[in-house]
């Protein structure tokens, strides 16, 4: 098979770096796969020789998908330097060029669906644009990740560390819910067969926590819920604090932390899945499901976007509305690409992008009605 499209020379990029001590920035999405693949490559970084100067993750909930607003403001002064993204990046243009203006060398690692062109990146590591000949588009981000650190380390990956990462790409793999073929049922075998004998203090802390019998048994899920309840504050982010943790007390506070927030999280997308399906009762005959409230976490949309989606079958699109804008997550199948039909909208979305079955999408208030329109019309005229 051949490498991912740019592997090898985002590796020497970072050597480079690593060499001439220049600063790097690891700006990794909030998820359990962003998460999971900064993890990674920090550690690689750190067993090459090097350091990474700050991780960043941004809140979605505040300040929206990939390199926001927020964070082009916090980065303003901290050039020259090495901005490597990891599970984010592909579809924020405007924002590369603004990292470029300020005097940022910026790498992108995603696997994201490619929207209107690719950003004015140093490196771009995407096995979804058209002449990568990788046949990797099945992977998560993590899976690409696990594939520049064996890059950057090569024979110099210990067996101990790469079950260490193997683990972490077993988790972010299965979270991410791409399809479990090729390397990615490579990641999950391996991954899960390490994960009951790990050494990493922040996932043994989740052994300790809920009993190794219920981990092996497939209690893993527990462990994913966990990292994606950590919701991102002023750009750090506790299941990434927990990741790297090497205090076993402290991991387990960590934990134990991040499973209350699980338990709330679930009683609150329960309540909310249920008021959507209140609303939707009348509307039987409608192509797809689209509802907002201003009281819904953005965070939470996802997951209800999921359980609704798994119900009825029907795309859904679950969205906090904001004073003057909203901000949503949807779940659909790959045949019903949800990317696809938000193109059909890109001419008044503020941005969107993702997966075919799991995307989001940010819009004007004002918009939100022409919005629905054009995906129903979108949708029905798929059945026809």
């Amino acid at each position: 098979m051949k490498k991912i499209k740019n592997l090898a020379e985002a590796s020497d990029r970072i050597k480079l770096a690593v060499k001439n001590n220049e600063k790097i920035i690891i700006y990794g999405d909030s998820d359990a796969d962003g998460i999971c693949s900064t993890t990674i490559l920090q550690e690689a970084i750190k067993n090459l020789g090097g350091s990474v100067e700050m991780v960043l993750f941004p809140n979605r909930e505040d300040d929206g998908y990939g390199v926001n607003k927020r964070a082009l403001e916090y980065l303003k002064t901290v050039p020259p330097c090495l901005f490597i993204t990891l599970d984010l990046g592909i579809s924020n243009q405007a924002a590369v060029d603004v990292l470029n203006e300020y005097g940022f060398k910026v790498i992108i690692v995603d696997h994201h669906q490619i929207l209107d062109g690719i950003p004015n990146a140093e490196i771009v590591i995407d096995p979804a644009q058209a002449d990568d000949q990788s046949d990797s588009r099945h992977l998560a981000n993590v899976g690409i990740t696990f594939k520049l650190a064996e890059e950057l380390l090569g024979s110099d990956m210990s067996a101990q560390l790469r079950k260490s990462f193997l683990e972490l790409a077993a988790l972010a793999t299965i979270s991410d819910m791409v399809p479990q073929i090729g390397d990615n049922k490579m990641f999950i075998e391996e991954g899960l067969r390490s994960l009951k004998h790990t050494f990493r203090p922040g996932l043994r802390a989740f052994f300790d926590i809920l009993g190794e019998g219920e981990i092996v048994s497939g209690g893993f899920y527990k462990i994913i819920q966990a990292l994606n309840a950590a919701e991102s504050i002023d750009f750090k982010n506790s299941a990434f604090d927990l990741l790297i943790e090497s205090s076993k007390n402290k991991a387990e506070e960590l934990a134990q932390d991040l499973i209350a927030k699980v338990n709330y999280k679930q009683l609150k997308i329960q309540q909310i899945a249920q008021e959507v399906e209140r609303r939707i009762s009348q509307k039987k005959d409608e192509a797809i499901i689209f509802e907002g409230d201003p009281a819904w976490k953005l965070t939470l949309a996802g997951p209800v976007a999921s359980i609704l989606y798994s119900k009825y079958q029907k795309p859904t699109f679950i969205f906090k509305k904001m004073d003057n804008e909203s901000a949503g997550s949807v779940r659909s199948t790959k045949e019903l690409n949800s990317v696809e039909a938000m193109k059909t909208c890109k001419d008044f979305l503020i941005t969107y992008g993702g997966h075919p079955q799991a995307s989001g999408f940010r819009i004007k208030n004002e918009d939100l009605a022409k919005f629905e329109k054009k995906l129903k019309e979108h949708f029905n005229s798929l059945k026809n």
